[in-house]
């Protein structure tokens, strides 16, 4: 398997304008994107999808590759198609899977790219990690996407509700007789798969639940779910970089 793992990076935020650029560490935080991923052998080639030139130059200088992509994209995973049409393109390379890394995350760990890897064989369309819930602040929190999955490790849902509902047995002790499972943002596509699901109207239940992953769902794809044992760490906003800063110390 061929696989491109591409870190969309957008200079407009709205919550941290400019976030790709900012220093942690003496790098910038796209850098520790790409060198991370980079470590991942699984991935055949590694670039960033950005849509600003301060971004586009700050990847050459460091060495990294980098497209161009549109400032019009909705979401990550517009923006990866585009991304992969013109590395296909430029550097004349077919690649049988995308993996789209969150470019807010520094300290992605390589083994997470790994882990979600072994779920693509040729026949999976779309693949992402999971991992269990651990405490009661995650397991009620509505930011954190929980998901719930079959036999066959496919997604059935994405809620930011606790999913399933215990009936009869107190919330203080769900944690104690179920296994729950928090979404890690993550996605593996199956490059004629990603060409698909980038022209799928919005569904009702993705409106609903503001999630990506449920139009996918809604229109009958299969989502394969991994479990991983690492956590994400992303940064959103300008008051996570503190914390960022006592990561990269230990």
């Amino acid at each position: 398997m061929k696989i491109l793992g591409i870190i969309p990076a957008r200079y407009a935020s709205t919550r941290f304008p400019a976030k790709p650029l900012v220093d942690i560490g003496g790098k910038s935080m796209i850098q520790r994107v790409y060198e991370q991923a980079s470590s991942a052998e699984v991935l055949s080639k590694v670039v960033v999808a950005t849509d600003d030139e301060r971004i586009f130059e700050h990847v050459q200088a460091f060495g990294g590759a980098v497209v161009m992509t549109s400032t019009e994209h909705p979401s990550g995973t517009d923006r990866c198609f585009e991304a992969l049409q013109k590395v296909e393109a430029e550097f004349e390379e077919v690649f049988d899977y995308v993996i789209n890394i969150q470019g807010d995350e520094p300290f992605i760990q390589p083994k997470q790219i790994e882990i979600l890897a072994g779920c693509l064989d040729g026949n999976t369309e779309l693949a992402t990690l999971i991992k269990k819930i651990e405490d009661q602040v995650t397991l009620f929190n509505i930011n954190t996407p929980k998901v719930i999955f079959n036999e066959l490790d496919e997604a059935i849902y994405f809620s930011r509700q606790t999913i399933p509902h215990l009936r009869g047995i107190e919330p203080s002790e769900w944690l104690n007789v179920h296994d729950f499972y928090k979404h890690i943002g993550i996605y593996a596509y199956r490059s004629d798969i990603l060409g698909k699901i980038t022209s799928l109207p919005m569904a009702v239940l993705e409106k609903a639940e503001s999630l990506e992953q449920l139009r996918w769902l809604a229109h009958g794809y299969k989502i394969k779910v991994a479990i991983t044992p690492y956590d994400s760490f992303g940064i959103d906003v300008p008051a996570d970089l503190k914390e960022a800063v006592e990561r990269l110390k230990k």
